[in-house]
């Protein structure tokens, strides 16, 4: 959600922490210092402080994924350095034959928010929902500071747990984070990728040169950056302890609206908050692949000429979205004998396949029937 936008610095930064709505408490602070200092001792008492646990977010998820329909499976796919993924797998048995999609979240989120998605996808064949590595329910190691190191962790995490899977080949459906490591796993592993469609997709454009002399930052809010610069950009989330829960439902209301057909209760709010308060593990790795205000440090248009030209390529934005669309365009001039569809749902913002679902799903089938 830290993708660019034309709305400027602090939208940029706002949107990288919308998911749990801790925007407003640390946004203004986070993005406008270098985030250089990292304070060990912070991880290790806040999620003490925090109403949280495994087996709550276990619960939260668990409630998220009541109304799905279809008979899905979950487990923990092993990987390295005793590392675990963990899986939900749903689909047709008249349709095993197709190539699966793989269903890759954004920061902060984990399998529990495609909801919406996972009965109508799974009617054309086999879906895999997984919590990348260190978020969700799977493991939450220590990963590297560098950001190109960071980042291939990421993408070899999700090599071996298409290896242990048994996967000869996938569909990569991306969401913000998940879009920037669908095509970063692409352009190591072509051969497995048969199809990527990146959903608002976070960490392509670089950050421009001239936006802070555009856009002056007032000198209140560079003071508050220095002091907050040490933390994890959701890390006033668990700063404020019990009152978490809370700070999440009134700051976050449109999430509710968005699954409202499915829940009347606070069941989203309280998933969310689960998924990010435990040990920042993938939240510090997304860090160090940010430059301030929420930036790639690694954008991923500088690499898109490395990406094979025959893997096809849609581009899902939502027409309500602040992000900025401008990459789709980038993206399509850069690959001219590559197939590449940008589509835009209306009525959408940044979280498209919960925003509008049945028009999501309706647009993804269309464009994986072309394969097997």
């Amino acid at each position: 959600m830290a993708e660019q936008a034309a709305t400027g610095n602090s939208g940029a930064v706002q949107r990288f922490l919308s998911v749990v709505g801790a925007d407003s408490m640390v946004s203004s602070v986070w993005g406008y210092v270098d985030t250089t200092i990292k304070w060990c001792w912070i991880p290790n008492w806040l999620p003490s402080w925090c109403p949280t646990s495994q087996i709550q977010l276990q619960t939260a998820e668990t409630k998220m994924l009541r109304c799905v329909d279809g008979t899905f499976s979950k487990q923990f796919v092993p990987i390295s350095n005793a590392n675990r993924l963990w899986t939900l797998t749903i689909g047709s048995d008249h349709a095993k034959h197709r190539t699966p999609i793989v269903l890759l979240h954004g920061f902060g989120g984990g399998v529990g928010l495609w909801a919406h998605n996972l009965d109508a996808l799974s009617q054309r064949g086999p879906v895999y929902a997984l919590d990348l590595l260190g978020f969700g329910q799977s493991s939450r190691p220590q990963f590297s500071a560098d950001s190109q190191e960071a980042e291939e962790q990421f993408v070899e995490s999700i090599e071996q747990w298409r290896a242990k899977t048994g996967l000869g080949s996938m569909i990569l459906l991306g969401h913000n984070l998940g879009g920037y490591l669908a095509v970063s796993y692409s352009i190591k592993y072509p051969h497995r990728v048969k199809l990527i469609l990146l959903v608002e997709p976070w960490g392509f454009p670089k950050r421009p040169d001239t936006e802070e002399a555009d856009r002056p930052i007032p000198v209140w809010i560079k003071a508050l950056g220095a002091m907050f610069s040490p933390f994890n950009p959701l890390a006033g989330l668990r700063l404020v302890g019990p009152l978490g829960p809370t700070l999440v439902q009134t700051l976050r209301p449109d999430f509710k609206k968005k699954f409202s057909s499915m829940f009347t209760d606070n069941t989203v709010s309280e998933y969310i908050y689960h998924l990010n308060v435990q040990t920042p593990s993938g939240e510090t790795a997304f860090k160090n692949m940010c430059v301030p205000y929420g930036w790639a440090k690694r954008p991923m248009l500088q690499r898109m000429d490395k990406l094979h030209p025959d893997i096809p390529l849609t581009i899902i934005y939502g027409s309500r979205s602040s992000i900025d669309s401008n990459s789709g365009s980038t993206i399509k001039e850069m690959r001219p004998s590559s197939q590449v569809e940008i589509i835009t749902i209306r009525g959408a913002g940044h979280y498209v396949y919960a925003d509008q679902p049945e028009d999501f799903n309706r647009r993804v089938l269309q464009v994986c029937q072309k394969l097997n």
